[in-house]
């Protein structure tokens, strides 16, 4: 069942398209993740599923309702944690906390203690004196204390150091483990291989690729490093070999993981000593598309 639906969403600027027919769906009970570089669409689309930006062209449904046209409907079921929070600098923390409470019609008072003790959050202080990280820490600690069915998180753990990543790690999957939704726009790969169970990558604008990470990999290359009792030749003949280094402990180079198989059977002939293999990461295959220059005179919406 699809919690988000996004069908052909093109949102307009003046004659500038930051968004090209984006086509995108959440599932219940999954972390989706949602990445690109600055200037991709990411912000964008989120602004349109929360209704503070109308689609110019398209269909965009929460939970079965129009983003647009039933915001206030949604935003009850829903949790929201932008990448630079801004926070009322003479209320104190926990005075923020207990108001987003409020508006999502209350919370249970243990789960707001229990995540403030784990994220290492004093709730006394006044919000003008917390830093970054911080107010962070505030925005999540409201999130999670809510009973939402929905979390929308948009670089929410920017500004955070890596103790208290892996605590917010934590209570995305005890999100998902009680069958929550979880949309995340992150650029800590590493953090969206753990936790998500498909990504879409958004590139001007447009989703180039979606899947589970399984789907993705066939997009990516294995490095292999491999020694052998023989000399290694006809490597460089293979279709899906790529950069054959010669090394002190053997040769390295990259296969195209669906070549790997005849690779492996040819290599094997030379009696294999020693072998190694990298599997390909999230990052390969993000990369696989960045690493291209973008367009001449291409810019774009965050």
């Amino acid at each position: 069942m699809s919690v988000v639906q996004i069908s052909n969403l093109t949102k307009r600027f003046g004659k500038f398209t930051a968004l090209d027919g984006v086509n995108m769906d959440v599932n219940q009970g999954e972390v989706f993740g949602f990445i690109g570089p600055n200037g991709s669409g990411k912000s964008t689309t989120i602004r349109v599923l929360l209704g503070i930006l109308k689609a110019t062209e398209g269909d965009v449904k929460i939970f079965g309702k129009d983003a647009w046209s039933d915001a206030v409907d949604i935003h009850k079921r829903i949790a929201y944690v932008p990448g630079d929070v801004n926070l009322w600098p003479n209320l104190t923390g926990g005075e923020v906390i207990d108001l987003f409470a409020k508006l999502h019609g209350g919370h249970k008072t243990n789960k707001r203690d229990e995540l403030i003790q784990r994220f290492d959050l004093d709730p006394t202080k006044k919000c003008r004196t917390y830093s970054k990280g911080n107010r962070q820490k505030v925005a999540l600690v409201a999130a999670f204390s809510s009973d939402a069915d929905l979390y929308i998180l948009d670089e929410p753990t920017s500004g955070l150091d890596p103790l208290m990543e892996q605590v917010f790690q934590q209570y995305v999957l005890e999100a998902k483990q009680q069958g929550k939704s979880v949309l995340l726009s992150s650029h800590i790969l590493s953090e969206v291989e753990k936790l998500c169970d498909r990504v879409g990558i958004i590139r001007q604008g447009k989703i180039i690729e979606s899947g589970s990470l399984k789907e993705l990999r066939h997009l990516t290359r294995t490095h292999l490093l491999v020694e052998t009792k023989q000399p290694m030749t006809g490597l460089h003949e293979f279709e899906g070999v790529y950069d054959l280094v010669e090394q002190e402990q053997g040769i390295s180079f990259q296969v195209d993981t669906e070549k790997l198989d005849p690779v492996i059977q040819h290599v094997s002939q030379f009696g294999i000593v020693k072998l190694e293999s990298a599997p390909p990461t999230l990052e390969d295959v993000f990369m696989r598309y960045y690493a291209k220059k973008e367009d001449p005179g291409a810019g774009g919406a965050s």
